[in-house]
């Protein structure tokens, strides 16, 4: 699996994607997930910063953009395809593929801030996935609300299930 050919990345975001396809890697192998489950996994993350670095009008359109991108190409799979539309805000409808590029997403080893607390978090996605969803989906949250920014009706939703999960 690879970056799609109408990908618009620069190296260090391509280095991101190839840390975030590690992690998940990592996991599923971890969580002996059935092959056919790590490559949807994996498509998510080769997919989901493909067009991070186009010249879009909103930092967080890269994600549907890249979704309704992938789809015009032929991919079919809706929850490959949310995973990506959704994976900077949260989706309450996600199945495995979304919860799990979501996580990779923000626990990639290449990020620069809080590095010990997150690494600590992506150890424990094997044997506490649900817990530390929590506690990212918080984190990310708490961020965004001290940002002074609304949070998207998807976020609430996606907090909401997980609470009540």
């Amino acid at each position: 699996m690879t970056l799609p050919s109408w990908a618009v990345v620069t190296p260090a975001r391509r280095a991101h994607i190839e840390r975030v396809a590690g992690l998940l890697t990592q996991w599923a192998t971890a969580l002996r997930a059935p092959e056919a489950e790590r490559a949807r996994w994996l498509k998510a993350a080769w997919l989901h910063d493909a067009l991070r670095d186009a010249p879009l009008p909103d930092e967080l359109a890269h994600g549907p953009v890249a979704a309704e991108r992938a789809e015009r190409e032929g991919e079919r799979d809706r929850g490959v395809l949310d995973a990506v539309r959704y994976h900077t805000i949260g989706y309450a409808g996600w199945d495995d593929v979304g919860r799990m590029l979501y996580l990779a997403d923000f626990l990639e080893p290449g990020r620069d801030f809080d590095g010990a607390a997150r690494a600590a978090l992506a150890a424990r996605v094997p044997s506490e996935c649900q817990d530390v969803l929590r506690e990212v989906a918080a984190r990310r949250i708490t961020w965004v609300v001290r940002s002074g920014w609304p949070l998207p009706r998807e976020t609430v939703d996606f907090w909401n299930a997980l609470v009540s999960a």
